[in-house]
């Protein structure tokens, strides 16, 4: 193989596949990716055996072949080259790159050794504009678990049907949900849980400069094609949990709530919490909510702000933490709350599809 590529394309391109490769890979060879010259391409592939990605740049090709190549090591040392011009040279399981004056050799492994790729044929493909993928995961991504027993809950639920895709995530703790009409037909439905290093990849790879991608949906895996990019990954195994049962019904007369102004005092007010009692009580009385939170070890924090609240006095406690996340992905000034008493779920809600839900806390006496 003997292949001269663009130093900064090549450079794009592996900054966006080098996290595929898990710093501690259970087999030696997932420490490598594959490197396919092909026709006048460069091909690049990684994978972790749950989450893969292959990704191409235009290439003069000397001579067709592959190998694989120690990740992190190529791509330090590309990062480092000054050249305009790279030239990748592989004979036997050595790998020759020269940049200008610069020449290094790397010992690689035969291509064979590389686990295969799935076959993305036999899928069920839509459409969707980057910039909604974007926002959907981007904005239901924060509320997922990271380390639950639950495997299901360490990833994206994506759910299709009636010509409507819903991304919900979850940690038991939050949810958000968010909506959007797809391009599949209304009798085509699923269910798919994405794992999270999935969802923050495919974040990175959708561009602004394509002006959509294609998802193409497997039995037990997705994949996402944008650009020079292909992601595939497996689904998670275990059932989601039906969070239908948690959502509240929304009330015709919401409260509304200023969010600049909201995060603020929050911020304010959870100074006085601990880490043994992260909880910032809500007071609802007419026209005015009171924010408050004491320990023992701190002190004593009390603020307020104006809302259309008119009913009678109403208290909740809330984590400040995960109420702070939900406003920052939040994309309106004056958002919606809704809640019936403080034993149930509060539901905040904006302009757009997003719906977030919080679960309370115990009130202290």
């Amino acid at each position: 193989m003997k292949v001269i590529v663009s130093k900064s394309e090549l450079v794009s391109l592996i900054g966006k596949i080098q996290n595929i490769v898990s710093p501690k890979p259970t087999l030696p060879i997932l420490a490598n990716v594959l490197l396919e010259a092909v026709d006048d391409e460069l091909i690049i592939s990684a994978t972790d055996l749950t989450v893969s990605m292959r990704v191409y740049t235009k290439a003069q090709v000397l001579e067709e072949g592959a190998i694989t190549i120690p990740a992190r090591k190529f791509f330090y040392l590309i990062r480092e080259l000054t050249s305009p011009q790279v030239e990748i040279h592989a004979e036997s399981e050595t790998v020759s790159i020269n940049a200008g004056s610069s020449h290094f050799k790397i010992h690689g492994m035969h291509k064979g050794e590389f686990p295969t790729l799935p076959d993305l044929s036999e899928s069920t493909a839509f459409s969707m504009p980057n910039s909604v993928i974007r926002e959907m995961l981007s904005r239901s991504s924060f509320a997922a678990a990271r380390e639950d027993s639950r495997q299901a809950l360490n990833g994206i639920l994506l759910q299709y049907s009636d010509n409507k895709a819903t991304f919900i995530g979850t940690d038991g703790k939050r949810l958000a949900r968010l909506e959007t009409q797809t391009n599949l037909s209304s009798e085509q439905s699923g269910s798919y849980v994405i794992p999270l290093k999935a969802v923050e990849e495919i974040i990175k790879i959708v561009d602004a400069k394509e002006e959509e991608s294609k998802i193409m949906l497997m039995q037990d895996k997705i994949a996402l094609e944008s650009g020079p990019f292909t992601l595939i990954t497996k689904l998670l195994s275990g059932q989601y949990p039906d969070v239908s049962r948690v959502i509240p019904q929304k009330t015709p007369n919401p409260i509304k709530l200023h969010r600049e102004e909201l995060i603020s005092l929050l911020r304010q007010v959870s100074l006085f919490t601990s880490e043994s009692n992260s909880s910032v009580r809500f007071t609802f009385s007419p026209s005015e909510l009171h924010l408050s939170a004491n320990s023992g070890d701190i002190g004593e924090g009390r603020v307020n702000m104006p809302v259309n609240y008119t009913g009678a006095k109403q208290e909740i406690a809330f984590n400040p933490n995960y109420f702070l996340d939900i406003l920052r992905h939040c994309k309106d000034e004056v958002v919606n709350f809704d809640f019936t008493d403080s034993y149930n779920p509060g539901v905040v809600s904006d302009s757009t599809s997003a719906l977030f839900v919080i679960m309370p806390m115990r009130l202290d006496t």
